[in-house]
């Protein structure tokens, strides 16, 4: 009998095939047996591999969110850059109106009211400006007003207590004896206002484009050039068109001196 049993069990093993259900159910009884002998095998051995999956999905979550995010930080760039820009152009503000105040401020042998320009064309009045210094600060009528650099540009035409008015030589109607040329052929310079000035010399006086007009400061200082020369062969002179020294739309600050002298005449007026 157990050589008949052994002979059964021989030839179930080691037939050449065996069936499904054998290798399943030797495959169950290996499983079982490490699981009973080394329960965390099988955690240990996939370990690294769960942990290379984990890694990889959140970079590629990074990767994502940060390919999706790319609009958001070009426009950011560009927000910052015009910020950036702005910045720069306000500095520059700072710097030009600076580089007024020590040009107005240099001169210590002429001290003045400094003062600020609050309105100028178009804002003000064309050819006058609006100061934010009057009468408390010493302002008086008749002053000379001048811009970065000792250039004149006019005289006060009105005082308030917190304010005062300059009107520009170039002011229509306004009349302001000076010079022109190298051989100071004297001359009056005529506002036709909008920042324009006018005068009229004999054609024998040979003026050219671009010889200096002056007016008296105290001295002799120049307040435009002349930039074209109008003529009529009928008539003896020659109409000059001056371009002021100093742009009436881009004066921050101005000093006003009590010089002496009264170079303009125009109509005296008070704040609007």
């Amino acid at each position: 009998m157990k050589k008949t049993s052994l002979a059964r069990r021989n030839a179930i093993l080691s037939g050449r095939s065996v069936s499904w259900g054998a290798l399943a159910l030797l495959f169950a009884i290996l499983a079982l047996g490490l699981r009973l002998v080394a329960p965390d095998l099988f955690w240990q051995a996939f370990t690294p591999v769960f942990s290379i999956a984990g890694t990889f999905s959140a970079q590629s979550h990074a990767l994502l969110g940060g390919l999706g995010d790319t609009a958001k930080l070009a426009a950011s760039n560009e927000t910052l850059a015009s910020e950036n820009a702005a910045l720069a152009s306000e500095n520059q503000a700072l710097q030009t109106k600076l580089a007024d105040l020590s040009a107005l401020t240099a001169d210590k042998a002429a001290p003045g009211v400094l003062a600020g320009v609050v309105a100028h064309p178009p804002e003000s009045p064309y050819d006058t400006l609006v100061l934010a210094a009057g009468g408390k600060e010493g302002v008086a009528l008749g002053m000379e007003a001048f811009a970065a650099g000792g250039v004149p540009i006019g005289m006060v035409s009105s005082v308030l207590a917190d304010f005062s008015r300059v009107t520009l030589f170039s002011a229509a109607g306004t009349a302001t004896s000076g010079w022109v040329g190298r051989a100071n052929i004297p001359l009056t310079v005529i506002g036709e206002g909008g920042g324009a000035l006018r005068a009229s010399v004999a054609r024998a006086a040979n003026i050219a484009v671009g010889d200096v007009v002056s007016v008296p400061g105290p001295g002799q200082l120049p307040i435009g050039s002349v930039v074209r020369i109008d003529s009529d062969p009928l008539s003896p002179a020659v109409t000059l068109r001056i371009l002021p020294a100093a742009n009436p739309f881009s004066i921050a600050w101005v000093e006003l001196r009590a010089t002496g002298v009264a170079p303009m005449t125009f109509a005296t007026s008070t704040l609007p």
